[in-house]
């Protein structure tokens, strides 16, 4: 019998063969096309030797919109069949401009920014216009996108996900992902859009069996798993990325090239907040276990977690809210606010960092909290404080808001000025409008992709790394998650003090505990 370092690499080694194949395709094809690819096989062909195989677990919820960004259903989806609120899909980020978002003319009323917490239902304001990806040509329809083939799905509840399988019913079905990725070899890559709590342990399997791996934020639920998932995709020489959109964004990239070319002058303090939690979370009690329906592998959906009762109010969306599967408010947002400041300011791991919240138990986060982050100075660069507020709290209006603007989820102050941006990056801003209608913005630098589906499988076939792969994603996770450890060590009265190179608190050893969690018996890593 294979030893399970035997095994790994018997997975790695056989797996590189279509990998190399793929990857010396897309290759060549982007050197020696000449004949357009449409003109041999019509508006959006693709040979099939170019496609990736794609297998998605947990596509109940946002998982299944992950699927639809690679690649549209072939059969239409009922909208109330899936998703998070209500049944129905959540927009990422509570309706923020994406990627492609164009503000009217001459900005927004009211100082230049959109509504607060996104506009209605997801859509845009009036005047504003959403690039298409790709523009059609005249006379010619716009051709379904298929970026890869979905080739498996999988889902530990049958029933929320079963309107979703039926948009792609050619992939095969599946309830546990250890089965469906040690029977599919032909499987090349896998999304993972399950709780924050099993993040880690699929994405290690995959990877170890050589498999592309796309991980919803946050990346996972400690800082040990974070690294080690770093270690794994570098031994196994995979293509990852997280799914924090807004790293793909245009706001994204125009704040770090405005930041970086001294538009607002040295930045020495960063203000970041949301709306969220948007499901219980608190002093409360959770809810008494009821019967698990025949639909739902409950064992699956628990993995490494302790084995507590079932009850259908945590699972699908409110699991986010206890500590036992979510990350609350910061992993839910966090990567989509905290992401442009890291970029922007060329951050790396904090010195200390402190927290206040309100009252929260052994079961559930706390409803509302206040972080500080402490950062040293990195070349020309000065430290930096920033400072994260949630539950909705916003952070203290400068007296050079003008009134009527709309505070948003990130502020970074210059000793020459102000920059504002919400979530994903989106429509950065210099305050006041007067120094906006000034600025002048630098000529674009940093190398424009498409979106991060786009992005991950052109790495793919190129044999690339992605731009917000685990080596970027392990760094926004680790920051994100010290601030859930901040909170829990907050009672101890000290301000922690973190050794980022060797992973360890240095003034508080108990904290240290606290950078893993026990894995229920069968659980690996």
């Amino acid at each position: 019998m294979m030893s399970r370092d035997e095994k790994r690499e018997s997975n790695k080694n056989s797996h590189l063969s279509r990998r190399s194949f793929l990857g010396t395709a897309g290759t060549a094809a982007a050197a020696f096309t000449i004949v357009p690819r449409h003109v041999l096989g019509g508006a959006g062909y693709q040979a099939p030797s170019d496609m990736v195989n794609v297998a998605g677990i947990g596509v109940g919820s946002r998982g299944g919109q992950d699927i639809q960004g690679i690649a549209d259903p072939d059969v239409p989806i009922e909208r109330g069949g899936f998703g998070g609120f209500g049944g129905g899909t959540r927009p990422s980020g509570g309706g923020q401009p994406s990627a492609g978002f164009q503000p009217p003319e001459g900005g927004f009323p009211g100082g230049g920014q959109p509504p607060e917490g996104g506009f209605p239902g997801g859509g845009l304001p009036q005047g504003a216009q959403e690039r298409p990806a790709q523009a059609p040509q005249a006379g010619e329809s716009q051709p379904p996108k298929k970026l890869a083939n979905i080739y498996a799905l999988c889902d530990v509840d049958s029933e929320k996900a079963g309107s979703f399988f039926k948009g792609y019913p050619k992939a095969k079905i599946y309830s546990d992902f250890r089965k469906m990725l040690d029977n599919e070899k032909e499987i090349d890559a896998v999304v993972i859009g399950t709780p924050d709590h099993t993040h880690a342990v699929i994405a290690s399997y995959a990877m170890k069996m050589g498999k592309h791996v796309y991980v919803e934020k946050p990346m996972c639920k400690t800082i040990y798993e974070a690294r080690k998932l770093l270690e794994i995709a570098q031994e196994m020489d995979v293509v990852t990325q997280m799914g924090n959109q807004g790293h793909a964004t245009e706001g994204t990239r125009m704040t770090v090239e405005w930041i970086q070319s001294g538009a607002i002058g040295l930045v020495r303090e960063v203000h970041l907040s949301t709306n969220r939690p948007m499901w219980p979370q608190g002093d409360i009690q959770r809810p008494q276990g009821v019967p698990i329906p025949d639909t739902l592998d409950y064992d699956i959906w628990l993995g490494p977690a302790p084995e507590k009762p079932y009850h259908p109010d945590i699972l699908h969306f409110n699991w986010r809210g206890l500590w036992d599967y979510g990350t609350g408010a910061m992993g839910d947002m966090g990567a989509h606010i905290f992401d442009a400041p890291i970029w922007a300011l060329n951050l790396g791991l904090p010195t200390k960092i402190q927290a206040s919240s309100t009252r929260y138990n052994d079961e559930y986060l706390p409803l509302a909290e206040i972080i500080t982050y402490e950062f040293p100075a990195r070349g020309y660069m000065p430290p930096v404080k920033v400072t994260w507020v949630d539950g909705g709290l916003r952070q203290i209006r400068p007296p050079e808001f003008e009134d009527g603007r709309r505070m948003m989820d990130a502020m970074y102050l210059g000793d020459k000025g102000i920059i504002m941006h919400g979530s994903h990056g989106a429509v950065p801003r210099i305050v006041p409008e007067t120094a906006m209608q000034a600025f002048e913005p630098p000529e674009p630098w940093i190398p424009r992709t498409g979106d991060i589906y786009e992005d991950w499988i052109d790495a793919i076939k190129k044999g690339n790394k992605s731009s917000n792969d685990f080596k970027v994603a392990s760094h926004v996770t680790e920051i994100m998650l010290l601030a859930n450890i901040a909170v829990l060590t907050a009672n101890q009265n000290a301000t922690l003090e973190y050794d980022g190179e060797n992973m360890q608190f240095t003034n508080l050893h108990a904290a240290n505990d606290l950078l893993h969690c026990e894995y229920r018996k069968g659980w690996t890593l």
